[in-house]
């Protein structure tokens, strides 16, 4: 049996499970979740030998919407109240299965945790824990350009860790996928933070000045009182804030602004834009069927919206309307890119990026 530790927003733990179960069931590959309480992690089980690299091979963690981030388990780890490096080192001298050759090592606290001690010990852990590991052959540094390989430690208290690794080529840009963002005191409003976390989660890191500058031309539906407004025109982009509510005066003040009072469901533009962001979290079918009628139209190039997702049947309701956006989307000969995550930033929705890509 071989193991999977699979991290996601804490709650949404049978989320991340069945998305994982379904996924992995597609590729020929058929494992089962064990969720935790709430901790923001799942442990997942796999049958027969190496099943964990053929589902990494087939499987990319970015194509996934509720699982922020993986790792193999390679042990579990006793820790001792004295020589933790020693115990880590010791397990994993004795696998029996080698694994690859990491050139550095992350460590990772559930994303519920609470204990302030264990957060400090974790950071001073990190400096006698490298220099032991490095002494132990176990980590490379200098082999970090060659080797695609982290080694991964989940500190659940302070006598027991989940040791793994993780591959460059298939886990998050950030570790559990988390971006650690900060508002600025100008921001109209917290929902600033999720769209720079979702250009930062789905935009090719190399690639954000094409997609973001410019000068483009953008609309926000749903856009009081400004906080999406505010990141398009961080950007330099000229916006169009569609909602009956007030906007931010300093956000009014800038120029870049058109204020428009109006629903942002029934409203459309006279002629394409760039992008189109929604924050309405409301009628998550309506929503997607309405970033259909852009993206089909040709009233935008590129899209940000929220779903949000009814409390009971969440996993449930996303299947839903991916399915409206996959067919919506087939209906015209454009080629589209769709991507959607529960961003860190994100509570009860879940955050999509499509892109007309001709």
């Amino acid at each position: 049996m071989e193991q999977l530790i699979v991290f996601c927003r804490p709650g949404f733990e049978i989320e991340a499970g069945r998305e994982l179960t379904d996924a992995a069931a597609l590729n020929g590959i058929y494992g089962y979740f064990e969720p935790g309480s709430a901790q923001g992690f799942v442990v997942f089980n796999l049958p027969g030998p190496a099943s964990a690299d053929t589902l990494l091979a087939t499987l990319s963690v970015h194509t996934l919407v509720f699982v922020r981030d993986w790792f193999v388990v390679l042990a579990e780890v006793s820790l001792p109240p004295t020589d933790r490096v020693g115990a880590v080192i010791d397990a994993l001298k004795s696998l029996d299965s080698e694994f690859p050759a990491c050139a550095r090592v992350e460590i990772r606290l559930p994303e519920n945790n609470s204990d302030p001690d264990l957060g400090n010990f974790a950071r001073k852990w990190v400096s006698p824990l490298s220099k032991g590991l490095r002494g132990a052959g176990i980590l490379q540094p200098d082999r970090e350009a060659q080797s695609p390989a982290r080694l991964e430690l989940l500190l659940l208290g302070f006598n027991r860790v989940i040791a793994g690794v993780s591959l460059a080529c298939n886990r998050a840009r950030f570790v559990s996928g988390i971006p650690r963002l900060r508002l600025p005191a100008s921001a109209p409003s917290r929902s600033a933070l999720k769209l720079e976390e979702a250009w930062k989660v789905f935009l090719p890191p190399e690639q954000e000045l094409a997609y973001l500058g410019g000068g483009k031309q953008a609309v926000d539906l749903g856009a009081a009182p400004g906080g999406w407004t505010w990141q398009l025109v961080r950007q330099g982009m000229m916006v169009t804030a569609v909602d009956n509510g007030p906007m931010n005066a300093e956000l009014m003040a800038s120029g870049h602004v058109h204020h428009i009072g109006a629903d942002g469901y029934q409203w459309r533009p006279r002629r394409g834009v760039d992008w189109m962001v929604c924050d309405i979290v409301d009628h998550p079918r309506r929503t997607a069927a309405m970033a259909v009628e852009w993206l089909n139209q040709k009233l935008c190039r590129y899209t940000v919206f929220n779903l949000k997702l009814p409390m009971k049947k969440r996993y449930d309701e996303w299947l839903i309307c991916r399915d409206i956006l996959d067919q919506g989307l087939a209906l015209t000969e454009m080629n589209f890119r769709i991507r959607a995550r529960h961003l860190y930033h994100d509570r009860e929705e879940i955050t999509c990026f499509i892109e007309r890509l001709d």
